[in-house]
């Protein structure tokens, strides 16, 4: 009598493992670098956060919570306990950061005049990867925000 033998033979093991092999090596790559989406995330949630103080600050504004001082119309409203300079109504540039609550630990941050840009960390060009905040010019226009994450590598 012949004794019955279970378990695979050593052609199904090794096709199993090119199998998973194949596989693998479509598949890795695809999910390999979360960096670059993390980042594009990270910039567009400092855009809306950007966006959102920036909105609740004029609507502070328009119901009457500013102090003024000085020429041009320079207010200052007060919010989350911060006091933010208000310029034609809306955040300074200097101020916006503040209103949004953004820190240098998460994000690299510039200041030149009228114009505030947050950019992600660690990125190759910080220009493709950054949310742009532009003073209000007058009284009549919101401020410009651009979001940017064209290439967050």
């Amino acid at each position: 009598m012949k004794k019955q033998q279970s378990g695979f033979t050593m052609i199904e093991l090794i096709m199993v493992i090119v199998i998973l092999g194949i596989l693998a090596a479509f598949a890795l790559p695809r999910f390999a670098d979360f960096g670059t989406d993390a980042r594009a995330a990270a910039i567009q949630g400092a855009g809306g956060a950007v966006k959102s103080a920036s909105a609740i600050a004029h609507a502070a504004h328009l119901a009457g919570k500013s102090t003024t001082s000085g020429t041009p119309a320079v207010t200052t409203v007060r919010l989350e306990g911060e006091d933010i300079t208000m310029v034609n109504g809306y955040p300074s540039a200097a101020s916006i950061l503040d209103a949004a609550q953004i820190s240098d630990e998460d994000f690299d941050t510039n200041t030149t005049g009228t114009t505030t840009t947050v950019s992600a960390k660690n990125v190759a060009d910080k220009t493709k990867c950054q949310v742009r905040y532009t003073e209000a010019t007058s009284i009549d226009d919101a401020p410009d925000i651009l979001i940017e994450v064209d290439d967050c590598k």
